[in-house]
């Protein structure tokens, strides 16, 4: 019965009554109002007691203190939550765990009787009350930690994608009446019977759900098998690829997922890398981080794969088809609560520069394994790869015989990648283009003989051979260099000086060493070597080379002297008699 302004004027009445009927009067009034009013006494009592003003109860005078101290709320409170399970549920009760740790005394949880004085232990509910006291109960400590609110800025800002194992169906075709999807019972497939699990462990689905952050976008897709690196790669470059008919589509900036094997394997990794997406994998149990997928999977489970029981499908083909058209109209009319708008119109609202458009499934697939190759460049600074020639001149700090990564461009048919590495030891990825050549084989952006006089643009390595030139001659411009180049100037200004190394070396004293007289096992006769007969004109040059002047009279009286050529070992003598000692400096072994 509800109470109207009627029958609270009523209750009013009989409550008025009651309180002034004499001891043992009450009964029959609530009695009376009971038949009137056609409820119980019990129903009477509470709806009194919702029009009664009730005095403030007062407090007792110890209320909020507790005798428990902190340290041994804390020893209790480690007892209980190291007996927690996964699932949260608590294995061990308070007064159990205080039992337990009183018998290894780590804790006594007892009080004084302010009577008597006597130690009393705490009652559970004591100890309960103390633990809530000091926000260290189980039930307070597993409330979940604080959350920050996450945003992304666009569509296809952030995508979430995780994998579920759709525990209510698996395909088999054993049989004809088996064929196609089938419910698991629930009597037949639960964990105390793991032998029916694993005998169809292989032909149980798993779905990969892939939303977009900012507009809830659905892509979803069923897979064989289990959750691995090749099931998410061949799932991800089908959500990246256009569909008719949906326009969810392209690649994302930023990919959010658990921190799950298969999603953090070498494979999908490398696609992720090549295609420019950064990956995030969110620490283990915070399942938060990717909430807006983890919901996605429920409303999965109720809005689609709840109609399978009435619609079964035969194949792995046709559960996609249905799980695609459903993601479509899911997309298309259902409005999100966030943004007020459906998911298809919000992500409409992208803008050419957000969407990336992704390249064609088979370059997607070989960027799967798709290993970067070795390639030297050339002085005109190329590469050659895959039998085309690629421009790095766009490459920082390219150098001329240096060797780089190389491997496919995803975004760009005519291109390659130059696969490098910033200061932090991240990859980073450089586009190339295709050398472009005319039909008489020459590049068509090569410089025109006598038309064209651009050079390359320095690299590292000219930019560093300048500036160990202008070092050396002690120059500030190249132009400097290359005039004290032609001036012959000595490098460093002459302050270097070669032999100071062997200036600088200490005196080392050799002690001699005995040896042996060697005894010639040949003997030869000796013959002595015939004496070199100079005729007058070699004769002339050594004498005017020892500093004589040669005058026709001295070379008169050296044909008269010599008339069949001087002998080599009388230049000496022969220079002494021609030579007048009263006005010349004797010139021994020849001056230069």
């Amino acid at each position: 019965m509800s109470l109207n302004p009627v029958i609270v004027g009523r209750l009013a009445q009989v409550l008025q009554a009651a309180q002034a009927a004499p001891r043992g009067g009450k009964q029959a009034i609530y009695a009376a109002a009971c038949a009137e009013l056609g409820m119980s006494t019990a129903t009477l009592h509470r709806h009194l007691g919702k029009i009664t003003v009730k005095p403030e109860r007062k407090k007792r005078s110890d209320a909020g203190d507790v005798s428990l101290t902190r340290d041994e709320a804390v020893a209790i409170s480690a007892a209980l939550m190291t007996s927690h399970r996964k699932s949260n549920k608590r294995l061990m009760s308070i007064g159990q765990a205080v039992e337990v740790m009183r018998a290894n005394r780590e804790v006594r949880a007892e009080r004084s009787d302010p009577a008597t004085g006597e130690l009393v232990p705490l009652s559970d509910s004591a100890i309960a009350r103390a633990l809530r006291h000091y926000n260290l109960h189980p039930d307070q400590l597993n409330r979940p930690t604080p959350a920050v609110e996450l945003k992304s800025l666009h569509p296809n800002h952030v995508w979430q994608v995780d994998a579920s194992l759709c525990v209510l169906y698996y395909l088999n075709a054993r049989t004809e009446a088996e064929s196609g999807l089938q419910v698991m019972e629930r009597d037949k497939f639960y964990k105390n019977k793991p032998a029916n699990l694993k005998r169809i462990e292989a032909d149980r689905v798993w779905s990969y759900e892939i939303t977009c952050h900012h507009s809830s976008s659905v892509y979803l897709q069923y897979v064989m098998g289990a959750e691995s690196g090749t099931n998410l790669a061949d799932c991800f470059i089908n959500a990246i690829q256009k569909r008719e008919g949906d326009p969810f589509h392209g690649v994302p900036f930023v990919l959010m997922m658990d921190m799950g094997s298969a999603n953090t394997s070498g494979l999908f990794t490398n696609l992720a890398r090549r295609l420019q997406v950064k990956t995030i994998a969110h620490a283990p149990g915070n399942a938060r981080a990717t909430g807006q997928v983890e919901k996605t999977r429920d409303l999965i489970e109720r809005s689609f794969e709840s109609g399978l029981r009435l619609r079964p499908v035969r194949d792995l083909a046709e559960l996609n088809a249905q799980a695609q058209r459903w993601a479509r109209w899911f997309n298309a009319t259902k409005a999100h609560s966030r943004h007020g708008k459906t998911r298809s119109e919000a992500w409409m609202t992208i803008t050419a520069d957000q969407l990336r458009v992704a390249p064609p499934v088979e370059i997607c697939q070989a960027l799967l394994t798709e290993s970067p190759e070795t390639r030297k460049v050339t002085d005109f600074l190329t590469v050659s790869y895959k039998g085309r020639e690629f421009d790095v001149r766009g490459v920082p700090n390219v150098m001329v015989g240096e060797k780089l990564h190389i491997t496919l461009n995803p975004w760009v048919l005519d291109a390659a990648m130059v696969v490098d590495t910033d200061a932090d030891g991240n990859e980073v990825l450089h586009s190339i283009p295709l050398v472009v050549r005319d039909e008489a084989g020459f590049r068509t952006d090569a410089n025109v003989i006598g038309e064209d006089w651009k050079r390359p643009a320095d690299t590292q390595l000219e930019a560093n051979r300048k500036e160990v030139d202008r070092f050396a001659y002690d120059a500030t411009t190249d132009a400097e260099v290359e005039a004290k180049r032609k001036a012959k100037a000595v490098p460093f200004g002459g302050r270097i000086d070669p032999g100071k190394v062997i200036d600088q070396a200490p005196e080392r004293t050799f002690m001699p060493r005995r040896g042996t007289d060697l005894a010639p096992a040949v003997t030869t006769t000796r013959t002595a070597a015939t004496e070199r007969v100079l005729n007058g004109f070699e004769a002339a040059a050594e004498l005017r080379r020892r500093g004589l002047e040669m005058t026709r009279e001295i070379t008169a009286n050296l044909r008269a002297w010599y008339p069949e050529g001087v002998p080599e070992g009388e230049l000496d003598a022969l220079h002494a008699r021609l030579t007048v000692r009263s006005g010349l400096r004797v010139v021994a072994g020849g001056a230069s």
